[in-house]
């Protein structure tokens, strides 16, 4: 109580204004304050009508603007199209003796288009001898060849996963048919169904170029290792070469319409001087790959039907080549004489693949994957590992022929043995993409990954995953 202090105000009443004192005083003390309100409401009102018909004005400012960017997109695309069908022909001078050859085709061959055989130069001594001395380079380099210390362990490849899926290609259209790596700056490249090729840089997960201009879907692409050079084949008969710039960009080439009907496959030489494509007509081409000249084009004068995929030898001087009959084929490149031939496959020969060793080929089919020994000529183990409805779409090898991949209704990695002992299945990877169909698969540097491509648009790759720090992924 001694804490409060009284206080003491005043009890006089403010008396109210004499406008309020009455009824006629209040009414107008309410009706003024009335109108306030009801013209602050209308100033109101008028902002609300403004600010839509503002808004109204920016909506069809927006909608006539995505209009107009639909529009540019679309003329865009039509220019890009149309340039990238154009035939023009890049010209390159050659200083070979190519050159000298090709001068020298009478202008009766020109005349004769493409349904009559036209006149090739040959592989000529001097070609054989380049082929020969890389040959031989390379057979020395594989006598001492050791295992490099950074490839990826089975222990490693067993604890493998999925990393990453990227849609690349086209969704009307989806379906991945071939697949290449180019090592040295780990850059996948893919040909679909949608009739283009993507370009994606694994390390940054960005598309760096689509190479849009086959009218048919890509059946086989290849990188030509320090090049810059992509080649594709297509179902439009054709090939197109892409030249890639330091930027990361790639641009037309030339087009080379040599076949006469579908290109299955397309294989680069040790040399990466020359290529190799490969047609449902019977024929292969080999190719210099700076003039875009087919050097000779050999048809297979047998029975057997068009050819569904081919590969050099690691050395150089032999090409495997797969038909649709279900027949393997071994070709002396030298004199292009058809020097073995391995029977057994059921179905068309999807794919070819030789080991780095040298001396091991792995063959698919419908009827799973071969094996055979070059030194003998004759199939020492054969893997079944789908039904007989299932085929085997692709099989590889790694660069350092430590394992073997193999696609179908799934993924299945097998540790490379020798011809006596058994070859076991490390790691099997189910088919993400639902359709059952896994097309191409690759291994990247060191086998640190597998890069897949499927029946849907989605490029996979599979590797440790990012948590294990046994290995950099």
């Amino acid at each position: 109580m001694e804490d409060l202090v009284p206080i003491k105000a005043g009890k006089i009443v403010k008396p109210r204004p004499i406008q309020a004192a009455s009824i006629p005083g209040m009414l107008s003390i309410f009706q003024n304050e009335w109108d306030s309100l009801m013209l602050s409401n209308f100033a109101l009102e008028q902002q609300l009508h403004t600010a839509r018909q503002e808004l109204s004005h920016a909506l069809y400012q927006h909608d006539a603007a995505c209009r107009v960017i639909a529009r540019l997109k679309k003329e865009k695309n039509e220019a890009i199209s149309l340039l990238a069908q154009s035939e023009r022909q890049m010209p390159i001078p050659s200083t070979t003796a190519i050159a000298v050859n090709v001068s020298s085709l009478t202008a009766e061959d020109e005349d004769l288009g493409h349904v009559a055989k036209k006149a090739r130069p040959g592989i000529t001594d001097h070609l054989i001898e380049e082929l020969t001395e890389c040959n031989a380079s390379l057979s020395q380099q594989r006598k001492k060849r050791q295992i490099p210390s950074m490839l990826a362990s089975s222990d490693d490849v067993e604890r493998y996963t999925q990393l990453s899926s990227h849609p690349l290609h086209k969704t009307n259209k989806p379906g991945i048919l071939s697949l290449d790596i180019n090592y040295s700056k780990d850059i996948i490249a893919t040909g679909g169904i949608d009739t283009s090729a993507v370009l994606f840089d694994r390390q940054s997960g960005e598309i760096l170029s689509i190479l849009s201009g086959h009218s048919k879907k890509v059946t086989s692409l290849k990188f030509v290792n320090e090049s810059g050079i992509v080649l594709t084949g297509s179902s439009d008969k054709t090939v197109r070469i892409w030249q890639g710039s330091e930027e990361g960009n790639y641009t037309y080439r030339q087009t080379l319409k040599d076949h006469s009907d579908e290109v299955q496959a397309v294989t680069v030489h040790a040399t990466n001087n020359y290529f190799v494509t490969a047609s449902l007509d019977r024929t292969w081409c080999f190719y210099d790959l700076s003039s875009g000249l087919c050097l000779t084009q050999v048809e297979d004068t047998s029975d057997s039907e068009g050819y569904t995929s081919a590969s050099f030898h690691p050395d150089g001087l032999i090409l495997g080549t797969g038909t649709s009959d279900a027949v393997v084929k071994i070709w002396d490149v030298k004199t292009q004489a058809n020097v073995a031939t391995f029977t057994g496959h059921t179905g068309a020969v999807t794919a070819i693949s030789f080991s780095e060793n040298g001396y091991f080929l792995a063959t698919a089919a419908t009827d799973g994957v071969k094996l055979w020994d070059l030194r003998k000529l004759k199939n020492f183990r054969s893997f079944s590992p789908y039904d007989p409805d299932t085929p085997t779409n692709s099989v590889q090898f790694d660069h350092s022929g430590c394992f073997l991949a193999l696609a179908g209704s799934d993924i299945r990695v097998y540790q490379v043995a020798n011809v006596k002992s058994e070859w076991n299945c490390i790691k099997m990877f189910p088919d993400m993409s639902g359709t059952g169909k896994a097309t191409c698969v690759n291994f990247g540097p060191d086998a640190k990954y597998l890069a897949v491509g499927s029946m849907d648009r989605n490029l996979r790759i599979f590797g440790l995953p990012v948590d294990d720090g046994s290995m950099e992924t």
